[in-house]
């Protein structure tokens, strides 16, 4: 089994951080996910968020691409319903053309944010309903060179004047809606296993079941992500997921502008062990044992990618569990590069 692993990062703040703290904490983390031989790394993008920096991820790959030399860099994801596909297609054509084979293009079609905030960034009503998303996403194809309809928006338009490549698109989800829309449209799928929603294995069998070879791809590929965090020991990795584990019990209630705590606050959080014992999809301990959890994980699922998230208000902590997940994958004989 050769699966390789990629990042995904949220550039979150911690209660000491601004956003420049976070930016330059999330470019610390790309340069030596790059160095370490990680397949890609992704940011997300989310919208009037206290605690979430990574409000434009065209912007901020374009970034993160000028500062590393060989990962894959893009969006997990750009939420399609809050733009135009002409804006999205010129973001990421461009990216291409200075990052060329380098560029990736995960589409979501949650809008990574509250209703209200939605509305602002919008274009127009119909943008609200899912029977609109798969054109959306065809005339994005389409204006990457990709057409999949005899006729379409992209015989007017251009994403970039003269392409000699394309961005990867890839389709982010949660439900058999993107399972099906994935497999019909022959794209890579990236499952958000993360979220724990408990269909992960339903929806990928979906997608493989009703995979249609396309011009980009001719066989089915899953991404899985999943919450990690090694540390040099097992206690020591419990320890250092606790501000994670409050973060996901705050949102559950409804506090989901809390920002990261430290491993000390969260541990003295009055809710704490109630945190603790969430059934969250979350593998933690020493580096052999989280690798020993991702391949699980991978066996499972059959992925043919894991794309790892490492939640830490500290920026050393997570250096620190990307360099052992790496080592110990790698001494599993499961190579952290495609």
């Amino acid at each position: 089994m050769t699966v390789p692993l990629s990042v995904l990062d949220l550039a979150l703040l911690g209660t000491e951080s601004a956003s420049a703290d976070a930016l330059r904490d999330t470019t610390e983390v790309a340069r030596r996910a790059d160095e370490l031989g990680y397949h890609r790394f992704w940011v997300a993008e989310h919208h009037n968020a206290r605690s979430v920096a990574s409000t434009s991820p065209a912007v901020l790959a374009a970034h993160l691409a000028a500062v590393t030399s060989r990962i894959r860099v893009g969006s997990g994801g750009v939420m399609l319903p809050n733009h135009p596909a002409l804006v999205v297609a010129e973001q990421f054509a461009m990216l291409e053309a200075l990052h060329p084979g380098r560029i990736d293009l995960g589409i979501g079609r949650a809008p990574g944010t509250d209703p209200v905030t939605a509305s602002m960034l919008r274009r127009a009503p119909a943008a609200l309903t899912d029977a609109e998303f798969p054109r959306y996403l065809q005339d994005l194809l389409g204006l990457l060179g990709d057409p999949r309809t005899s006729d379409g928006v992209w015989d007017r338009f251009a994403a970039t004047p003269v392409a000699r490549t394309a961005p990867s698109v890839l389709l982010l989800g949660s439900s058999d809606f993107s399972a099906r829309l994935a497999a019909r449209l022959g794209l890579p799928y990236a499952y958000a296993h993360h979220f724990g929603t408990g269909a992960t294995l339903p929806a990928i069998q979906l997608y493989r079941e009703t995979f249609v070879p396309s011009g980009v791809l001719a066989r089915p590929y899953v991404i899985v992500t999943i919450n990690v965090l090694a540390a040099d020991t097992d206690d020591e990795a419990d320890r250092l997921a606790d501000p994670h584990r409050v973060r996901v019990l705050e949102m559950l209630i409804g506090r989901s502008e809390q920002l990261l705590l430290g491993p000390a606050a969260a541990a003295a959080h009055p809710h704490v062990d109630k945190a603790r014992r969430l059934p969250i999809n979350l593998i933690t301990g020493a580096p052999d044992t989280v690798a020993a959890g991702l391949a699980a994980l991978a066996a499972e699922t059959a992925a043919d990618e894991l794309m790892v998230i490492t939640e830490s208000a500290e920026v050393a902590t997570r250096l620190r569990s990307f360099e052992l997940l790496a080592g110990a994958w790698s001494r599993a004989g499961l190579p952290v590069l495609r």
